[in-house]
């Protein structure tokens, strides 16, 4: 079982009620999640920490049995802001420490109130901040015992090497969370963090939420796709369940949201059966670098050119 946590974490991304967030992860915690994922931007860590608190409660979980992925908001960049962010996050979810901290993006934003803070003409006002700094910061927070693992998230080929390139580096980045499926397999981006022990964790591993403000709505249905379909009815499990193998495969950790018990329970079956060479390589040729989560287009953030 313990195999299984560590492939398969349950992610409490925003769009979904907070109440039903509540709910969805104590469902989580029932059929058997222990990592929850979650962050200060998706605005419900106080749901998710009662959830998680009632579970110790009633004797379901201890919580060194919880294993929580908590995210430093990209407004809390600033060295100075960082334990001051992560303490907010603490506070909601009513922890001691958190498991893993990781900084959301390499994008910076103005600090400040605003998750996404815009000038007069509705434009996004960045902020020049060196990610070693904030890197710092982090371990900083690691050594004051207030995290125990500390990694990133969005961060290109460029930008992991900017933190293990620098001076003094006390702890690498453990892991690396992206958007990652069969339609952008980030192939380049993996080898180069298993070069370095890097986890690579998969947001999106079925295409996307289609969230207007981010998400092109021509985009294609990653779940509608033909070749998928073929396989899922081949191995006779969901085009969900065959997109998600697909990744563990790769050795690549996934994050599964659903918000319904049965689909919450379906996710296990990813242990169920296994994928042949030759579907694997079928699946790999699905690839178009097609980036669902625009968010990390914007002009001042180069991330698919670096490879």
């Amino acid at each position: 079982s313990d195999f299984r946590i560590k492939c398969v974490q349950f992610t409490t991304k925003k769009n979904v009620p907070k109440s039903k967030c509540e709910e969805a992860v104590k469902v989580a915690i029932e059929v058997g999640y222990r990592h929850i994922d979650g962050a200060y931007l998706y605005e419900n860590e106080k749901e998710v920490g009662r959830a998680i608190q009632e579970k110790i409660a009633d004797g379901t979980v201890k919580r060194e049995n919880i294993f929580y992925t908590g995210k430093l908001w990209s407004t809390f960049n600033a060295p100075e802001m960082v334990s001051s962010a992560l303490e907010k996050s603490l506070k909601s979810l009513q922890f001691d420490y958190i498991d893993l901290y990781i900084i959301h993006t390499p994008l910076s934003l103005k600090s400040g109130d605003d998750l996404f803070p815009v000038d007069g003409n509705g434009k996004l006002i960045f902020d020049n901040v060196d990610l070693c700094a904030t890197w710092e910061a982090m371990e900083a927070c690691k050594d004051a015992g207030l995290v125990k693992s500390i990694g990133v998230s969005n961060f290109n080929r460029r930008q992991l090497e900017m933190i293990l390139n620098k001076p003094g580096l006390k702890y690498k980045p453990v892991c690396n969370q992206v958007e990652c499926h069969p339609y952008l397999n980030q192939r380049k981006l993996l080898e180069f963090c298993k070069s370095k022990n890097i986890v690579l964790v998969a947001f999106s591993a079925l295409g996307s939420h289609r969230d207007e403000r981010w998400v092109d709505q021509s985009s294609p249905l990653l779940l509608e796709d033909p070749i998928l379909n073929a396989l899922a009815k081949k191995y006779n499990q969901s085009p969900a369940l065959v997109a998600l193998r697909y990744q563990l495969q790769r050795g690549v950790v996934v994050l599964a949201k659903s918000f319904t018990r049965k689909h919450i329970e379906d996710n296990f079956k990813v242990f169920d059966f296994q994928l042949t060479e030759e579907d694997m390589k079928a699946i790999d040729s699905l690839n178009q670098n097609l980036r669902y989560d625009s968010f990390l287009d914007h002009p001042e953030y180069p991330f698919a050119d670096d490879y």
